[in-house]
């Protein structure tokens, strides 16, 4: 998992390189602004500890999902989903029918 250079001492810094389109380096720069934060301490402050927590949960076997995407992920157990012919012809021989 990690670079195998034992030799890092923790604390030491190390780059990172990201490529973005405009428009997410522009989202990213504006809200750094609006923090009045460099883009790269912003970069820092909301995606490590949202990876830290996303590796927390990973390891507890939990999923945490905003209300957005608990709202998506229900509409999607609730819907019906479309079945394939050969889903169709399936039922039919096991009911019988064909």
């Amino acid at each position: 998992m990690g670079s195998g250079k034992s030799s890092r001492k923790s604390g030491a810094s190390a780059s990172l390189t990201v490529r973005l389109d405009a428009d997410s380096k522009a989202a990213l720069t504006q809200a750094a602004e609006l923090r009045k934060i460099s883009l790269s301490d912003y970069v820092r402050t909301v995606t490590v500890p949202q990876a830290k927590r996303e590796v927390a949960e990973a390891s507890q076997n939990t999923i945490a999902l905003s209300p957005d995407e608990q709202l998506s992920f229900w509409n999607a157990l609730s819907q019906q989903p479309a079945l394939t012919p050969a889903q169709r012809n399936l039922g039919a021989v096991m009911r019988g029918e064909a």
